[in-house]
């Protein structure tokens, strides 16, 4: 009996392994988006759970009514105004917030985001204890909460919530937003980079200050295959120098960047190596003003096309009003979205940058103070959830 029962376990093992492994990158992330994996996949029978039924609702609501309230006007915009995008863009201090920089830059090829936030694990669904699905599934939902009401990931909740239960870290974020997004993942890889900015895969050796990493392979409506980059990476001065993350960036590019609810350290000067990095290597920025204050920007070498009103920081962020970004703003045009800390349609702030053909390209000196002098303005409204979002079921910023 005893060597029976053993034997049932080695091929119940053997049977989920088999099982595990037909489960695509893909169907994976499509079950975490709420979407029908494909029907001879390992995931369908899960799908018949409660708490994945449930979840799938939700998400088919919320990502419906970003769509209209934000996504689709954010791509008009960009259809209008980006007339010649370069095939890389780089999104720095991103968190996993793939869906802004497809929304912008929905014509790229290869996406780099660089943000603290761990890579996590690709997730192992069919391992997942039983009757634990539904939890897995709400995590991820909480850990989107912010982003799907305000545009941006609020740090101190994503700290908790990415490391909380099975399915962590900011790959399955990754995943739900690929899906939802509409492209098709063909590959996950983990990779590493060195301190020279090389990338190391499986085995490989990279060295001391590592900067550990994701490449994801996937595919739009189009067809084309495209690449996104994670990195787990610290952008402050010492790091940016020590580490390959810049580095390996510097190889793609120059690019088009994304600055977005930045929480203004790039207004700091611990900061400088990140942000006269991307002066230099960028053709253009799209930010909001908790980006690169518009007093580093060499005024001969960008030109400034300003979108929107500009009512200054929320209570958060308390001396960081620009007075050159409040007189560059009285001559905004009208947006019909809203993004970044003041995310509410008609009080969103956003700046386009462009660098001026044939100018200049090296970085200027770096840095170590505050761009400007920052009076303080009235005090803004604190943050309150949008109208159309169900209370309760997300974390709101506070």
């Amino acid at each position: 009996m005893r060597i029976a029962a053993v034997a049932l376990a080695l091929l119940a093992a053997a049977v989920s392994s088999a099982r595990a492994a037909d489960v695509t990158f893909d169907d994976t992330a499509r079950f975490l988006a709420g979407m029908q994996p494909s029907p001879d996949s390992p995931l369908v029978p899960l799908t018949k759970d409660p708490g994945w039924q449930r979840h799938a609702k939700f998400f088919d609501g919320a990502f419906a009514q970003l769509e209209q309230r934000q996504l689709s006007k954010i791509r008009n915009w960009a259809d209008v105004n980006l007339a010649a995008p370069r095939p890389t863009m780089f999104y720095l201090f991103s968190g996993p917030d793939f869906l802004y920089a497809d929304a912008f830059y929905a014509k790229a090829s290869t996406y780099v985001l660089g943000a603290l936030e761990p890579v996590g694990a690709v997730p192992d669904l069919t391992r997942l204890p039983r009757g634990s699905v539904g939890a897995a599934l709400y995590n991820v939902e909480r850990s989107l909460g912010s982003i799907l009401s305000f545009s941006f990931f609020i740090t101190k909740h994503m700290k908790v919530d990415l490391h909380a239960n099975q399915v962590n870290g900011t790959l399955p974020i990754l995943y739900v937003f690929l899906a939802r997004s509409g492209k098709t993942i063909r590959n996950v890889e983990m990779i590493a980079l060195d301190d020279k900015g090389g990338v190391h895969t499986g085995g490989d050796n990279p060295g001391r200050n590592a900067t550990r990493g994701v490449r994801i392979t996937f595919a739009g409506s189009d067809g084309e295959a495209r690449t996104l980059y994670y990195f787990s990476t610290d952008l402050s001065n010492a790091s940016a120098r020590n580490t390959g993350f810049l580095k390996f960036c510097e190889t793609l590019g120059p690019g088009n960047s994304l600055l977005k609810s930045a929480s203004y350290l790039l207004h700091k000067g611990d900061f400088s190596v990140a942000r006269n990095w991307l002066l230099a290597n960028s053709a253009t920025i799209i930010q909001d003003d908790s980006g690169i204050p518009l007093a580093n920007y060499n005024a001969q070498q960008w030109r400034f096309f300003p979108f929107g009103r500009y009512l200054g920081p929320i209570d958060e962020f308390p001396g960081r009003y620009q007075e050159r970004y409040a007189d560059l703003f009285t001559r905004a045009q009208p947006i019909d979205f809203g993004v970044g800390y003041r995310w509410r349609t008609h009080e969103s702030n956003l700046l386009l940058s462009v660098r001026v053909p044939g100018s200049e390209t090296a970085p200027a000196a770096e840095t170590t103070s505050s761009a400007e002098p920052s009076p303080k303005p009235p005090r803004p409204k604190r943050l309150r959830p949008p109208e159309s979002i169900p209370p309760g079921r997300f974390f709101w910023f506070r």
